[in-house]
């Protein structure tokens, strides 16, 4: 299937799944069903694995009736993207540290990597999910997110995956971590959902993965609807360095008052809505970019 084909089919096939997605009060008025079978499911993150938003989703997946296996760094890698040990005979150091819960001193991509190639190997993974990460990963900071990481890099492995974040609360970033059981239930019903549309078979397309982004709302109010996204192309946020003297430096971020594009991640949480932005492991440009480069390059010899 050709690359745009390919993204079509994609975004059609989410798209379906998003659009059936029952609402909150949909899903507390109605009898609650179990599984379909539970799913054997494996859970990461780049806080590390003893962060209150891994424990969270952790908890409700569990409830649900899945088989959950948290294999996460041992320390917070936030920021670590997809980086991830390959020297050829390298030294990972991993522990088992209570039942179903894995330690990995490496990165969120070692963790997941070493999940899928040794605590669950032999066994057929149904689904990664990594998070609930402490604050969101919208626009160009996914590209930098060990969460997202950890996502993409089950997709390289062929594996459907979800990365989730729950945003943060400047003002009280404690109503952030209250807000991560919220968020597990959500996910919870993400892929109920998706065992529903999926009918028997793959959770998502080949190749696929989905970066939800939970609202942190005033009074931990639930989300006012939920939404398929596109990352944002504002700048979130700018930074300089300030000298201290000599060769040392103090780096100063400012987050940009924006309100994001209409159909952006960024836009869907300053509503209040559930952003959930299709991904996969592939950086080919959209179609449009990619005709107008090999338009500008042809004739290169």
């Amino acid at each position: 299937m050709k690359p745009s084909h390919r993204r079509a089919a994609f975004l059609a096939a989410v798209a379906v799944t998003t659009a059936a997605f029952p609402t909150a009060s949909a899903v507390a008025s109605a009898p609650r069903s179990e599984p379909a079978r539970p799913l054997t499911i494996l859970l990461s993150n780049d806080d590390g694995y003893g962060a209150p938003g891994i424990k969270a989703v952790f908890d409700k997946l569990t409830a649900a009736g899945h088989d959950v296996t948290i294999v996460a760094p041992a320390t917070n890698q936030s920021g670590a993207s997809v980086k991830r040990t390959i020297d050829e005979g390298a030294q990972l150091t991993a522990k088992k540290v209570a039942d179903k819960v894995w330690s990995v001193d490496g990165t969120p991509a070692d963790s997941v990597m070493f999940g899928l190639g040794h605590v669950l190997a032999g066994q057929k993974v149904d689904l990664v999910v990594s998070g609930t990460n402490f604050g969101q990963n919208i626009g160009s900071i996914v590209n930098n997110s060990g969460t997202v990481g950890a996502a993409v890099t089950a997709i390289e492995f062929g594996m459907p995956a979800i990365a989730v974040s729950t945003e943060i609360d400047f003002e009280n970033p404690r109503n952030t971590i209250a807000n991560m059981p919220a968020t597990g239930d959500f996910v919870a019903r993400l892929v109920a959902q998706l065992q529903r549309t999926a009918r028997g078979g793959p959770l998502l397309p080949k190749y696929a993965g989905l970066n939800v982004n939970y609202p942190t709302r005033p009074g931990l109010a639930s989300p006012t609807g939920i939404t398929l996204t596109q990352q944002t192309r504002e700048a979130l946020f700018s930074v300089a360095y300030k000298s201290n003297g000599g060769d040392s430096y103090t780096l100063e971020a400012a987050f940009n008052e924006t309100e994001g594009e209409a159909k952006s991640d960024l836009a869907a949480l300053i509503q209040g809505k559930v952003s959930i932005t299709p991904i996969d492991a592939d950086w080919t440009a959209a179609p449009v970019t990619y005709a107008t480069t090999a338009a500008r390059l042809a004739g290169l010899r």
